[in-house]
């Protein structure tokens, strides 16, 4: 499923990169929660569903790479990097650590948004 989400305008493109993204958001909700509650933090119930609105909605625009088209790829190349963006040496190119820098810095900016109004036990 992981490749299909990234599958060029069609609906199956898109509903895998959903599905991908909900699962992805539904895991985040249970170990920060758990995590929260292990460590006695109460987090205020909107601010964890901004938090985790950003992070799916920002997820699934990264994910969604249609060539030319993809959110990525049209910030790597309006930034002059796209020549990086399609490198591909040892297995690893610059769309693989702009998507893994693009994820946690908004998972960065997630985890503030969660812990606006947070208070301890």
């Amino acid at each position: 499923m992981t490749e299909e989400k990234t599958t060029h305008g069609t609906a199956d493109g898109r509903k895998a990169c959903l599905q991908h993204c909900l699962t992805y958001t539904a895991t985040q909700a249970i170990v920060a929660g758990a995590g929260a509650r292990a460590l006695g933090i109460r987090v205020h119930p909107a601010a964890a569903a901004a938090a985790l609105a950003i992070s799916f909605g920002t997820h699934y625009a990264a994910d969604r790479r249609v060539p030319g088209k993809g959110l990525l790829e049209k910030i790597a190349t309006k930034t002059g990097k796209g020549a990086f963006y399609k490198l591909a040496d040892f297995g690893m190119d610059g769309a693989f650590h702009l998507d893994s820098a693009w994820h946690h810095g908004w998972e960065t900016v997630a985890a503030v948004v969660a812990t606006t109004k947070a208070i301890t036990r």
